[in-house]
């Protein structure tokens, strides 16, 4: 590519987000990825890109060492991090919280202090411009920061270890705002010692994402609903011939008369009585409850009709202990139809699934297709190879893949702009002393 504008990738995954740099005009010049996976279908679909396969905490020093290398005299344009967010997540925090109470774990996952080294490259690279992208928890995460109990928030860290010649701030973003079908709230967190990237901080009160640049809201129906139809029942669950991607799962019996029974926008939790003799529609409904902070599933939702006891079509098990059937364990966001005329809600690697929370399809009976999955997460606007050495990955891959990434099109929108203020387009725009000629 030989770009101008050059970048290095963190915590790079299958290289989704990269989609958004690469749409810009950026060549990645480095990346850096744990997963051996991950890595291989990176540099499937980067190869101008040297790949570091490994713990960061070793291989920074390397990756340090191949960009001053590499970068011809010109100064690093931008350095794009996205550390895992497993134990940031509402999920992972309150996992790690569960099992400090009983005194399994100390309450510190060691995945949110790979910040550290990501710091490290960042502070000996200086890129003009810093991206980092996670989930909002990021924001409340604190981490020991040299190992000895000296306490402080990520935020602050970062911060901390640029010092003031970088100007900048996190923000919380929904997706959705930005022609994304998705309701996907990332923070996105943007620093740069650029001088108009400073004026443009400045003369928009400190703040990347002005309410007047949000766009038109794109609904799941508008996003596949003219998609050709499948269903979960064998025979019926693929149309390859429309798509390679476009094929699900068959359901298991018990389950697609659940998902049957399932209106658009609720629950299988919810069904009522299936009885055509009686059709009762009392039965209570599925609600969540608190214990000691944390949401658990109700396992108390009555499984039998009250007017005439038949069995709901509910999501059940057969219970050896007691030889009958029981609730199956879940919250009232499992075996859940995603409604037509909202975006969707976050992917994530279990969308195959159909006790994945919202995530069986609007009113075929089924879960979303990996094609569906990846026009939703806006993969398909872009040009990406879902193969290593040629073969095909697998679907479990793909779905990996997506629950790890950001939809690549928030990247695109990001760099553009970060592209637009770094080459001067944007002066007339926004005035500030800084943008005067």
């Amino acid at each position: 590519m030989n770009s101008e504008l050059q970048a290095v990738s963190l915590f790079s995954s299958a290289g989704l987000g990269e989609l958004g740099l690469r749409s810009n005009g950026i060549e990645i010049l480095a990346a850096s990825e744990i997963r051996k996976d991950r890595a291989k279908l990176y540099e499937e679909n980067f190869p101008e890109a040297r790949m570091f396969n490994g713990d960061i905490w070793e291989t920074k020093g390397a990756v340090v060492e191949f960009v001053k290398r590499n970068l011809d005299g010109k100064e690093l344009f931008l350095v794009y991090a996205t550390p895992p967010c497993q134990g940031m997540s509402t999920n992972g925090v309150g996992k790690l919280n569960a099992e400090a109470r009983v005194g399994r774990k100390s309450g510190d996952d060691p995945r949110n202090r790979l910040i550290i080294p990501a710091l490290d490259v960042i502070c000996e690279l200086r890129p003009k411009w810093v991206l980092f992208e996670n989930v909002s928890g990021m924001q409340t995460t604190i981490i020991d920061v040299n190992g000895r109990g000296r306490l402080m928030s990520v935020i602050d860290y970062i911060t901390e270890r640029l010092g003031p010649e970088y100007v900048g701030r996190a923000e919380v973003v929904s997706c959705s705002d930005y022609g994304i079908p998705q309701i996907r709230k990332r923070l996105i967190t943007l620093l740069t010692r650029d001088t108009d990237g400073i004026g443009y901080f400045h003369s928009c009160g400190d703040t990347f994402f002005p309410a007047d640049e949000k766009m038109e809201v794109v609904t799941l129906r508008d996003a596949i609903g003219r998609m050709p139809p499948l269903d979960g029942k064998s025979g019926k669950e693929s149309r390859k011939d429309f798509h390679p991607l476009h094929y699900v799962n068959c359901l298991a019996e018990e389950k697609y008369w659940w998902v049957d029974y399932t209106p658009e926008g609720e629950t299988a939790y919810n069904n009522q009585c299936a009885n055509p003799s009686c059709g009762f529609d009392g039965n209570p409904r599925h609600v969540d409850k608190k214990e000691e902070g944390r949401w658990k599933s109700n396992k108390t939702t009555p499984i039998n009709c009250q007017e005439c006891g038949e069995l709901l079509p509910r999501p059940t098990m057969f219970d050896s202990e007691t030889g009958g059937r029981r609730l199956i364990s879940g919250f009232h966001s499992a075996y859940r139809r995603m409604p037509w005329d909202q975006p969707a809600r976050t992917l994530t690697r279990n969308f195959p699934f159909e006790a994945s929370d919202n995530k069986i399809h609007p009113d075929q009976n089924r879960v979303l297709s990996v094609y569906e999955a990846l026009v939703i997460q806006t993969i398909t606007e872009f040009d990406y190879l879902w193969t290593i050495g040629g073969r095909p990955v697998t679907k479990s891959l793909i779905a990996q893949a997506i629950g790890e990434s950001v939809p690549p099109k928030l990247i695109d929108y990001i760099v553009r702009k970060m592209c637009q203020v770094f080459h001067g387009n944007l002066k007339s725009q926004y005035q500030s002393e800084l943008f005067r000629d």
